[in-house]
């Protein structure tokens, strides 16, 4: 299963990675000689992902080394981390784009920039680029929804991206073809702004994953719903989960019996750690800390459960 993963993430890269190669060259080029501002700033946002592909294919690679001392969890995160690279170059590509954009719509209102409207060539590689990467986003969304694996969902939306500016770039070219040739840069800008808005998402979903944080309530429900199961379980007072890439390391405090040996607390345990683990997906490990039930403890609610997992992490 690790190596059809690991299998599957590196094919969603080098996929990428080529389509991306060839667009560079094809649209920065025919943007330069067609006269397209438009396709030029698609030109230079595929010349970024090129960039940012080869830096994630490291990372993608790197995560998949095998535990060490050091890294007794694997290296995971690394997941992470290459998805906020691909979010940080995104993010610079378009504040990049748009800034040249309005460069250029100042500079045709100020008579300093005459255009004719793009060539006929631009017109149809914008579209050719739409559906290109119409096909990879579907492809790639069908790979990370396999997989789960951050980076690749992160290329999804990168793909996804590109057809939205695409378009928007093969509107501009054509009503610029049509006398309006103020609209080709105004396209151009209109990209940078999708583009920022996918850089933006992909960042912030990125830095949740790299944060150590306590469970959604959806997983302590499930949690509290397994506990029930459990014989000798009398509460759960404090929950507490920690990411490493696709997998989850539980920490959980219950309370039990305090009459029970300290061998009948481990058999409950045991018996918590194994039916979490088989029950909830991609959770790698779970530790369960048990002492003597508190009366001022019973009834909790998830919510307060998670509130003092909040508490402690907040004072450690």
């Amino acid at each position: 299963m690790h190596h059809e993963r690991e299998r599957k993430s590196l094919l969603a890269v080098n996929l990428g990675l080529l389509a991306n190669i060839l667009l560079s060259v094809v649209k920065t080029f025919v943007g330069v000689v067609g006269h397209s501002p438009a396709l030029l700033a698609e030109g230079i946002n595929s010349t970024s992902d090129v960039a940012s592909y080869v830096v994630t294919s490291i990372f993608v690679r790197l995560a998949n080394k095998p535990a060490d001392t050091e890294h007794p969890y694997g290296h995971h995160q690394l997941e992470s981390i290459a998805s906020l690279t691909v979010g940080a170059f995104i993010v610079v590509t378009a504040i990049t784009i748009f800034w040249d954009a309005l460069d250029k719509i100042w500079d045709m209102l100020d008579g300093v920039l005459i255009s004719q409207g793009a060539a006929d060539v631009a017109l149809w590689v914008a579209l050719g680029t739409v559906v290109l990467k119409t096909a990879l986003f579907f492809y790639t969304r069908r790979l990370a929804n396999q997989i789960h694996h951050p980076v690749v969902f992160a290329l999804a939306y990168d793909h996804r991206n590109d057809i939205f500016s695409a378009g928007a770039a093969s509107l501009g070219i054509f009503f610029g073809q049509r006398g309006l040739p103020w609209l080709d840069p105004l396209a151009g800008a209109l990209v940078a702004l999708l583009i920022l808005r996918t850089g933006i998402f992909i960042l912030r979903e990125s830095s949740i994953e790299l944060m150590d944080a306590v469970p959604s309530r959806v997983l302590a429900e499930q949690i509290v719903h397994h506990l029930q199961q459990v014989d000798g379980v009398i509460q759960l007072e404090e929950l507490q989960a920690h990411r490493f890439g696709p997998h989850i390391v539980i920490n959980m405090t219950i309370g039990i019996d305090g009459f029970l040996s300290v061998s009948e607390g481990d058999i409950i345990a045991t018996a918590v750690e194994r039916l979490i683990s088989e029950n909830i997906p991609n959770v790698l490990r779970v530790h369960v800390h048990y002492h003597p039930a508190r009366t001022d403890r019973s009834n909790l609610t998830i919510d307060e459960i998670l509130d003092e997992a909040r508490r402690n992490l907040a004072l450690s």
